[in-house]
């Protein structure tokens, strides 16, 4: 997603842009009262994450009853930011416990496994 601007880029990613751009589609969206016209791939994403930005930023506001703009973004960046570290953190903890099952039950298999051929060799030798 990017906002639509010109900038100077080398001639290699002016063409790899072009061919992004090619795919985007233009989105207006509305964040804090301003107009932010964006090109994505997919407009509803860009909508939603926008919608996302515009509450966080009013619940700042509410919140601090600041009034500026620039100090009301940071402040919802920096709560959005939080947020996702504290998602990274659970994430972590989850993954960690879920290869710790896998471990504990790919070791109770081979257990069971080697079980089951004694079981089955004893049945060939008697």
């Amino acid at each position: 997603m990017e906002e639509t601007r010109e900038q100077s880029q080398p001639v290699a990613q002016q063409e790899e842009t072009a061919e992004v751009m090619s795919e985007a589609q233009s989105v207006s969206v509305d964040i804090y009262d301003q107009i932010y016209h964006l090109r994505g791939t997919d407009p509803a994403y860009i909508d939603a994450l926008a919608r996302s930005v515009d509450a966080k930023m009013r619940a700042v506001s509410a919140h601090g009853g600041t009034v500026d703009s620039l100090r009301v973004a940071v402040l919802a960046a920096l709560n959005i930011a939080d947020e996702l570290a504290t998602l990274r953190q659970r994430y972590d903890s989850l993954a960690g416990s879920v290869n710790q099952s896998q471990s504990s039950l790919r070791s109770r298999a081979g257990t069971i496994a080697g079980m089951l051929d004694e079981v089955l060799e004893d049945r060939k030798v008697g």
